[in-house]
């Protein structure tokens, strides 16, 4: 599942990116040449639409996702579990509608030959459609992690579930941001082979 993450999250990184370049270059044109690239929001939105899913679904995989966890603190350490489990199973749900509703979409425009209200004119089935491939990646990982947290919640794997949907402890995301630093300090010292050579 991480192989999957990665990969999505490289796409979504060249989607952003490519949007940056994208976007910088029209505003350039635009205060020094009084030139526009034309369509630059409109591709945006596509962009947009397309990263989205990319995006809930490596937050999903990688467990990323911002959780407020004061209160489930509190409870025991199996119902903390089952209320992780619980999470996971209700993101499934909700990736499904998403799912169903893209799927509605896509449907619609396909039977009505729906174009975008741009200079462009650009029909919409073609970005749906490449939407429709990214939404799909969201329930596919949202399935997967749902039946691993129903096998664990079935065996009652309490520290199972903990580990693997759980949020990180304090002491966790202390070790993992000292860990990071470290990196980067590391990095930082690091001097290329060259350097230092005699002429």
């Amino acid at each position: 599942m991480h192989t999957y993450s990665r990969l999505l999250g490289i796409v979504f990184g060249v989607l952003m990116i490519s949007l940056s370049f994208a976007v910088t270059a029209e505003t350039l044109l635009r205060k020094f040449f009084s030139v526009t690239l034309g369509g630059i929001d409109e591709l945006g939105g596509y962009a947009i639409a397309i990263a989205a899913p990319l995006a809930f679904t490596v937050a999903l995989v990688e467990n990323s996702h911002i959780r407020i966890n004061q209160l489930t603190a509190l409870f025991p350490k199996p119902a903390q579990a089952m209320l992780d489990a619980l999470s996971v199973l209700s993101m499934a749900l909700l990736a499904g509608y998403f799912f169903y509703f893209t799927v509605d979409t896509v449907l619609d425009t396909q039977e009505y030959q729906s174009i975008a209200q741009t200079p462009w004119a650009t029909p919409l089935i073609y970005p749906q459609l490449l939407w429709l491939i990214a939404s799909a990646t969201f329930p596919i990982a949202a399935l997967i992690l749902a039946f691993q947290a129903l096998r664990l919640l079935l065996r009652g794997d309490w520290r199972g579930l903990a580990r693997r949907f759980g949020p990180p402890s304090p002491e966790e995301e202390l070790k993992a941001e000292l860990d990071d630093l470290k990196k980067r300090e590391a990095l930082a010292h690091e001097t290329p082979a060259h350097e230092g050579a005699a002429p």
